[in-house]
This record gives C-alpha cells, sequence and structure tokens, in this order.
C-alpha cells in the first residue's frame, strides 16, 4: 500500500515538474517573441534634437540693416531674408557680433544678387543651420505682409485697407500709454517656492488697453500673493 502511494506521488510529481517545465519554455518564447516585436532600436538620426539655450546677441544696428535689406527686396529677385542674412553672419564669427563688418554683410549680399545661394554659401558652415533655427524662434513671424488702413485717395473721407511689407510685431501696450520695464525673464523667485521667472514683466497704469502680441491662453486674470494684481 505504501509503495503503491509512492509510486502515485512520484507519477503527480513529475507531471507537475514537466507542466512547469513547459511553462517556462512557452513563457520565454513569448517574451523572445515580444521582444523581437516590440524593441525598436534608437538611432542617433531618429533621437529627438532640440535648443535648449542660445545667447540672442545681435546688436540693434546689425537687426536694422538687415531688417532693411530685407524690406527693400520685397517684390525683386533675389528675395532676401533677414533672418539668413543674421544666421550667415552668427556662423562664421561663432556667435561673436563683436567681430561684425559691415563689410561682410556686404559681399554676403551682393553674392546673393549675384545668383548664389544661401545654401551653397553655408554649405560648410557647420553652424548655420543651428544660428539659423535659433534666430527664426526670436523673429520669425517678425517681418511680412500685413493690411493697414488707410485714407482712399479716390473716396474722400473713406478708408481702405492696404497691404504692406514690413515689420508687423506689435507692442503689448497702446500708443500713447506709458509703462516700467523690469527685464527680468530667467530671474529666480523663491517667496512661495523656487523657480525661474518665465515672464517680462511690464508695469502700466490701470486702464491701460493691451493686446496679446502672440496666441495663448490667459491662466489667472485678478489678483494673489505671488505677484499682486495682474
Amino acid at each position: 500500500m505504501l509503495i503503491v502511494i509512492k509510486k502515485k506521488y512520484a507519477f503527480i510529481t513529475g507531471a507537475v515538474l514537466i507542466c512547469l517545465l513547459l511553462i517556462l519554455i512557452i513563457h520565454g518564447f513569448l517574451s523572445a517573441s515580444t521582444l523581437t516585436r516590440y524593441t525598436i532600436r534608437i538611432t542617433e538620426d531618429e533621437t529627438e534634437k532640440f535648443i535648449k539655450w542660445v545667447d540672442f546677441n545681435v546688436p540693434y544696428s546689425v537687426l536694422e540693416k538687415t531688417l532693411n535689406l530685407d524690406i527693400k527686396s520685397y517684390g525683386k529677385e533675389p528675395k532676401l531674408n533677414w533672418i539668413e542674412l543674421l544666421a550667415y553672419l552668427a556662423a562664421k564669427y561663432g556667435g561673436n557680433f563683436k567681430r561684425y563688418k559691415n563689410s561682410d554683410l556686404d559681399k554676403l549680399v551682393k553674392c546673393l544678387q549675384e545668383g548664389q545661394t544661401i545654401d551653397g554659401l553655408t554649405k560648410d558652415m557647420k553652424y548655420y543651420s543651428y544660428y539659423f533655427e535659433a534666430y527664426s524662434a526670436v523673429l520669425d513671424g517678425f517681418v511680412g505682409e500685413f493690411e493697414i488702413e488707410e485714407e482712399d485717395k479716390d473716396n474722400p473721407g473713406n478708408k481702405k485697407f492696404v497691404k504692406k511689407y514690413g515689420l508687423k510685431a506689435f507692442s503689448p501696450i497702446a500708443k500713447g500709454f506709458g509703462f516700467s520695464h523690469y527685464d527680468d525673464f530667467g530671474n529666480s523667485r523663491t517667496y512661495g517656492y523656487k523657480r525661474k521667472h518665465l515672464g517680462n514683466d511690464l508695469m502700466g497704469s490701470i486702464g491701460t488697453p493691451i493686446i496679446a502680441v502672440e496666441s495663448g491662453i490667459i491662466e489667472a486674470m485678478g489678483w494673489n500673493k505671488y505677484g499682486g494684481w495682474r
């Protein structure tokens, strides 16, 4: 009787071990299959790259000259792009505009007017695309076509909208209203909790008309203990 029981338990134990072995084999197969199907190899080309920080230190005189070149070339060939001109200069100087010379910009414009392309002129400039992307993030949309209301000379007393090309960025403060300004973007804030200040404060009088210079969502309007009235 004892022998029969031992044989019976031995048979059951063996069956259980075989089942466990099969489960492990199947699990291993499914795991390998899953890895084969869902593992993605990330190459350098597929990795998302973006500019995290850049110094924008282009002098006003250079901005003004390239802007005027862009505007004056409107409707002509070749059409100059002030961001491309600035990016070329930045790549040439390594971002250091203390090395800027008017003759460098004049030479670039002459090459473009003689038929050369910006792609051809910058093909050996390692950082041209970097500066073009960075400067576009700052200046893209500042210049272009827009319509402005003017007096209709053909119909005295009436007005009409006229298409123009030029600088179309707006000041958020209405004309004729004063304001004070504090350049505090990126400054540290510690009241309440530690953080970077991601705004640029303009202080105006109550009732000053304002306009949004870019699209967005108003997150708070009123008073709070972190910044007072807003």
